[in-house]
């Protein structure tokens, strides 16, 4: 099987589990995104293996995982808000911790535990909290359909980008960070993604059009940015694909690094339309 059979076959089953189990059920959800903040952070751990930086792995996670669950749980009341203050021990015993490890990058190892957390499980638990936005506020019900579209649109961008990119690419876009992304396939892949957010507002209408136009714009910015991000994470520790978990495309990282900014931007977006 040569590499684009690999890459097509990993996209579609990865689509499948993944819309299967956004559709299924918010338990379901919540299992898969709990999954995925899990193989991300491991990822994002394992990029230091080769340096002398150490980050605490395990902590990272338990800390990430905690912060989604909790996160999970109050939204959906079974919990009390205040749970989130059992995290703040955690936070700090990383600091505790490191002191006994004498490893040769304390600073940096205390700083890239804590930014695994940031960077990969808050932007995820935020993308999670989407599924709750009614078409008016947050609440305590989950709704699938907007979740649905944040991924029709973001892949939209990647898949346009990509098709775009190859056939017409010519002019770099970041040379120094990416250098096979070009400007004729970002504007590609906006353009795609922006058809489907029209297509988001035919088929999901119980939202207003300017909830989807403005999850649009913030996806196409944003999710490019992300994408960007993470590249500029790899080549700074000279790694090409962040994991071999998925054939034809890498690691788990290289499949979600689109939400990391993008979510977090989205789920502020929807919060500022419930001040109104």
């Amino acid at each position: 099987m040569n590499n684009f059979s690999e890459r097509v076959l990993t996209s579609v089953v990865f689509v499948i589990v993944l819309l299967g189990a956004i559709i299924q059920s918010n338990f379901a959800a919540s299992i898969l995104f709990f999954v995925i903040i899990l193989l991300c952070q491991r990822e994002f751990y394992n990029f230091f293996k080769p340096t002398e930086i150490k980050p605490l792995k395990y902590v990272g996670i338990i800390g990430g995982l905690g912060f989604f669950t909790i996160s999970s749980l109050v939204t959906q009341t079974q919990t009390q808000l205040i749970t989130f203050f059992f995290l703040i021990p955690l936070i700090y015993l990383i600091f505790v911790i490191e002191l006994y490890r004498k490893k040769a990058q304390p600073i940096q190892n205390i700083s890239f535990t804590i930014l695994g957390i940031i960077y990969i499980a808050v932007p995820i638990t935020l993308l999670h909290e989407i599924a709750y936005f009614s078409p008016t506020s947050f609440g305590q019900e989950y709704n699938y359909e907007l979740l649905l579209g944040y991924f029709f649109v973001l892949w939209a961008n990647d898949t346009g980008a990509y098709l775009i990119g190859k056939r017409f690419g010519k002019n770099k876009l970041f040379p120094s960070i990416s250098p096979k992304k070009t400007w004729e396939g970002s504007i590609g892949g906006a353009a795609l993604a922006m058809g489907i957010t029209y297509v988001n507002i035919y088929f999901f209408n119980d939202y207003h059009w300017s909830i989807w136009l403005g999850m649009g714009l913030i996806i196409v910015l944003f999710g490019s940015w992300g994408d960007l991000v993470e590249s500029l994470f790899k080549r700074s520790l000279n790694i090409k694909d962040s994991g071999k978990l998925l054939p034809g495309h890498g690691g788990v990282l290289d499949r979600f690094d689109g939400i990391f900014i993008s979510a977090p931007l989205v789920y502020f977006y929807l919060r500022l339309l419930t001040l109104q």
